[in-house]
C-alpha cells in the first residue's frame, strides 16, 4: 500500500502544483485572492470525423497567475480522465487562442454519432477555478465545423486537450 502512495505522490503533486500542498490562505499571500475568469468562449457544435476541433477561449486572472487549463470530457455513460493542458508563463495574464481536439478519421464509423461534452476550467496558482465553459459536441460524417465569429479571438493555438478520445467505440480504447 505504501509503495503505490509513495510512487503516486509525485504524480499528485505534479498536477496539484507544489502550491497546492500549502494552505489556501498562504497560496492566496503568495499569489493574491485573485480568481480566472474566462470572459468568451467558443466551439463549434458539430464537427466532422477526423477533423481537428478547436475550442476558442478568452480567460484573464487579475493576479496574473493563471496555471492550467482543465478539461473534462465525458459522453452518456463515459467519463474520460481529466486533461490538463499548462499556460504559458507570458499568457498568465490574459489569454485568447483556441485550445484542440484532435479526433481520428474512422473507417468503421465508430466515431460516427458520437456525442460528447467537454467542460474547461482555468486554474491559477493560488489554486482558485473560473466558472466552467461548457461545449457540447456531436461527431457525424455529414457535419461541417462552424468557424468562431470574426475579429473576437486570436487564431493562436494554446495548446492540445490532453484528452484521447478512443479508436474503438463504445468508449474502449
Amino acid at each position: 500500500m505504501n509503495k503505490i502512495f509513495l510512487h503516486g505522490f509525485p504524480l499528485l503533486s505534479l498536477v496539484i502544483g507544489c502550491a497546492g500542498l500549502e494552505p489556501l490562505e498562504m497560496r492566496e499571500g503568495i499569489y493574491g485572492k485573485g480568481i480566472p475568469v474566462i470572459t468568451r468562449s467558443f466551439a463549434s457544435k458539430q464537427l466532422w470525423p477526423g477533423d481537428t476541433w478547436k475550442v476558442y477561449l478568452m480567460a484573464s486572472d487579475p493576479d496574473g497567475n493563471m496555471k492550467n487549463i482543465f478539461c473534462v470530457m465525458e459522453r452518456p455513460g463515459v467519463r474520460y480522465p481529466v486533461g490538463i493542458t499548462r499556460i504559458k508563463e507570458k499568457d498568465r495574464k490574459e489569454i485568447s487562442g483556441y485550445i484542440y481536439l484532435t479526433t481520428f478519421a474512422d473507417p468503421m464509423a465508430r466515431l460516427n454519432f458520437v456525442n460528447l461534452t467537454l467542460t474547461v476550467q482555468i486554474q491559477d496558482m493560488a489554486g482558485h477555478f473560473s466558472e466552467p465553459a461548457i461545449f457540447p459536441l456531436s461527431i457525424h460524417s455529414r457535419f461541417v465545423q462552424e468557424t468562431p465569429p470574426q475579429g473576437i479571438f486570436q487564431e493562436r493555438d494554446l495548446g492540445p486537450i490532453m484528452i484521447r478520445l478512443p479508436v474503438g467505440g463504445r468508449g474502449k480504447k
